[in-house]
């Protein structure tokens, strides 16, 4: 049973790893007005999920604090405990301006709304 049990918990680190370097699930939705990123982070709390905005990267932070008596009794652990990535953006923006508009979290779901940045560019004819 001892050998089942390690191949169930390997199982679900790989899982857990797998979820926290390449997810978590997101969409992008781009209009003229602004783009709309919806992230599911599920499990986490607000005040543990950090963003920052660079040029065009968005860098998406998060950690959750496991206690140490459920650590003791673990057999399966698929739900990521941390979560870094960083996503380039598809518009541009302008450095030094508030670039996001919204952030809301609810339900594990976060969703950003980052406005467009309209820049009109004339262009030489030769």
């Amino acid at each position: 049973m001892g050998l089942m049990k390690e191949v169930i918990k390997e199982i679900g680190n790989k899982s857990r790893e797998f979820y926290e370097f390449v997810l978590p699930p997101m969409d992008m939705y781009l209009n003229d007005e602004n783009l709309k990123i919806i992230i599911d982070i599920p499990g986490f709390a607000k005040k543990d999920i950090e963003l920052s905005l660079c040029g065009d990267i968005l860098s998406i932070k998060a950690a959750k604090i496991i206690d140490e008596k459920d650590s003791k009794t673990l057999i399966s652990n698929q739900r990521p405990n941390i979560i870094n990535k960083k996503v380039r953006l598809p518009i541009e923006i302008k450095e030094g301006e508030e670039n996001i508009e919204s952030a809301k979290y609810e339900n594990g779901v976060l969703v950003l709304v980052i406005p467009v940045t309209k820049k009109s560019k004339n262009i030489t004819i030769e």
